[in-house]
């Protein structure tokens, strides 16, 4: 049995579904605080092979087990649910595999159409350099290759079976998909493993030390006691072992010091990002890469709007510097004054205080200091309306600016509408009529010079062309009006073929109407026929009766009347010669008559040709009246 605890122990069908024991499959591999972790389970793969029951059939629920010895069933063959038959999957795996070998460096040259049908060679190097990313020292065996492909990629876990057969003839249509699948099953392994891989910090903790816990005394102990108890019960008929799972559960809590509430929240963040992952799925029917490439061309024009900004930003905050520094200069400057008036100033208090000064004296140094700070005020004065005055004059510059790049942004945009912009655009026609923000004299008048002159040529032109068009339009108005008189002319035709038509109807409707008085003579007569007939039967047959009676009579008197006999007979058989003849005559007439009929219907057929289902009834019609006749 396996050290690391599975799901179930037995592979016998269960009577209650339980689902309880994934938790335990993760089996800690640090005693500190692993199960503070996020311990991800190894996950089964789909298609992975379903094994029989080791332990044979078992019995009833509540009855013992059998012994463990019981038959073991291989492993049952599954039928690969991919369609590798479709010829357009069996594409989209080509493509895959290219990109794949493409991304990865492989040495030799391959394309879509080499894939297609590949000799037994080229996929022997395609394969060796796939799993040469799974294993860097693997070599290619130089014999029995037909038989080491199948037997590595069992080994490796596909789980569908690769023919020996079919290595032989690797690039014909009936294989090479089963050995596609097989390549992309060993891709997707690939992809995977260098994904675990990659995520090195999942597993630190098992690549850290070099002893497993699952070989320590306690876990051991631990594992021994749970197999041993569910053992028990399963021999004795159980499927689930709830409260050994829970015991089991709870000193392995105990064992590896369980953060609970870590888990937790580490099963609330799993739970939201499958939530984030089934949303992405629901609006992967929308064209999210067209939207990206939407978003992407709006960052790149506000990108380019945000560093055209901080290019005026920076022009700006250069001029700022500039100014900043005059300033600097000047402020240097009146402090060195100030300085120099406060060594003055000193001087002054110095003498003041160590001389005698007149009261003249005293007052003209008064009216000087008066004076002077008259002179400091009214500088600070004009100093303060300076700055107002050049702050006003920058935010009327930065106005301005604003407003310029606002006309120069929609001139663009407009410019990008009429397929102006760029120089390479449908209407450009090689010139650059983009207008950029940099305000310079020379390229203004760069600016008019480069876009005036082809623009005012572009407006001739277009003046020109749409001169052309009006010409173009009234003499498509022109003809339209023709056209339309031409219709109306048709119109006037097709009302007088109409017309004759409806003529033609009425014409043909009469002409029926003397087709069926005609066919009621011909029932009529045909009635009196049929009425004729039945009295020459009747005649015929009372004639025979009454010879009948009268060879009676002439039987017994034989005779004696032989001669009266014989000339009542010569009167019978002329009088039903003569009734015969009469009918073969009138036979006659009758045929005369319907032939006469059919030569007029002859006639009628030309004037009726049109009408198909008429006259086919009509011909039937005749066919029956004829058939009838002969009967007669």
């Amino acid at each position: 049995m396996s050290r690391r605890p599975s799901s179930r122990y037995s592979e016998m069908p269960m009577r209650v579904t339980d689902s309880r024991m994934s938790l335990i499959n993760a089996t800690p591999q640090n005693k500190d605080n692993v199960f503070g972790k996020l311990n991800i389970p190894k996950p089964q793969s789909t298609t992975s092979e379903r094994r029989t029951s080791f332990f044979g059939k078992g019995i009833g629920a509540g009855g013992q087990r059998n012994s463990m010895f019981g038959a073991y069933g291989g492993p049952e063959k599954m039928k690969d649910p991919r369609p590798l038959h479709d010829k357009a999957f069996v594409q989209q795996c080509i493509k895959q595999l290219c990109e794949f070998l493409g991304e990865r460096g492989f040495p030799g040259s391959v394309s879509v159409k080499a894939l297609q049908s590949p000799s037994t060679k080229e996929f022997l190097k395609i394969y060796e350099f796939i799993y040469a990313l799974l294993e860097p020292s693997f070599q290619m065996p130089t014999a029995k290759v037909e038989e080491e492909i199948p037997r590595m990629l069992k080994d490796l876990g596909y789980p569908f079976a690769l023919s020996k057969s079919s290595m032989y003839s690797i690039g014909a249509p009936h294989t090479w998909p089963q050995a596609l699948g097989a390549l992309i099953w060993l891709i997707d392994t690939v992809k995977l493993f260098s994904g675990l891989r990659e995520q090195g910090l999942l597993f630190s903790d098992f690549s850290d030390e070099l002893c497993d816990l699952e070989e320590g005394t306690e876990y051991n102990k631990l594992f021994m006691e749970y197999c041993s108890d569910t053992y028990n019960k399963f021999m004795q008929g159980a499927d689930t072992f709830e409260d050994e799972e829970d015991d089991y559960l709870n000193k392995l809590k105990k064992l590896y010091n369980v953060d609970e509430a870590l888990l937790h929240t580490q099963q609330e963040k799993h739970a939201m990002l499958m939530e984030h992952v089934e949303r992405l799925e629901r609006e992967s029917q929308t064209d999210r890469l067209a939207g990206k490439r939407t978003e992407k061309l709006r960052l790149q024009a506000d990108l380019q709007k945000l560093q055209n900004y901080r290019c005026t930003l920076e022009a700006h905050k250069t001029g700022l510097e500039n100014k900043a520094a005059g300033l600097a200069e000047e402020l240097e400057a009146a402090e060195m004054q100030l300085e120099g008036l406060k060594q003055e100033r000193t001087r002054l208090q110095h003498i003041l205080e160590h001389q005698k000064f007149t009261p003249a004296d005293i007052e003209r140094i008064n009216r000087e200091r008066n004076e002077l700070q008259q002179t400091v005020h009214s500088l600070n004065q004009s100093l303060e309306e300076a700055e107002q005055l050049v702050w006003n004059e920058e935010v009327n510059l930065s106005k301005t600016k604003e407003k310029a790049e606002l006309k120069v942004a929609e001139y663009n945009k407009l410019g990008r509408k009429l397929k102006l912009i760029p120089q390479s655009a449908e209407n450009a026609c090689g010139h650059d009529f983009e207008i950029r923000t940099d305000y310079s004299a020379t390229t203004i008048t760069q600016y008019k010079t480069q876009i005036q002159n082809p623009l005012k040529n572009m407006m001739v032109d277009v003046e020109d062309e749409c001169n052309r068009l009006t010409n173009v339009k009234l003499s498509l108005e022109e003809t339209v009006e023709q056209v339309k008189s031409n219709i109306f002319d048709k119109e006037n035709d097709i009302k007088q073929l109409k017309e004759q038509i409806r003529r033609v109807d009425q014409q043909l409707e009469h002409d029926m109407q003397e087709m069926a008085q005609e066919e009621e003579k011909w029932a009529a007569e045909v009635d009196s026929a049929e009425t004729h007939k039945k009295r020459l039967e009747k005649n015929v047959t009372q004639g025979c009766e009454e010879a009948e009676e009268e060879l009676k009579a002439a039987q017994q008197q034989y005779h004696v009347v032989v001669q009266e006999t014989n000339e009542e007979n010569r009167m019978v058989c002329k009088n039903l010669t003569d009734v015969f003849t009469s009918a073969v005559n009138h036979l006659c007439a009758v045929e005369k008559h319907c032939n006469e009929q059919l030569k007029r219907f002859d006639k009628m057929k030309e004037v009726i040709r049109e009408d198909e289902a008429d006259m086919k009834q009509l011909t039937d019609l005749v066919e029956n009246f004829i058939k009838k006749a002969n009967s007669l």
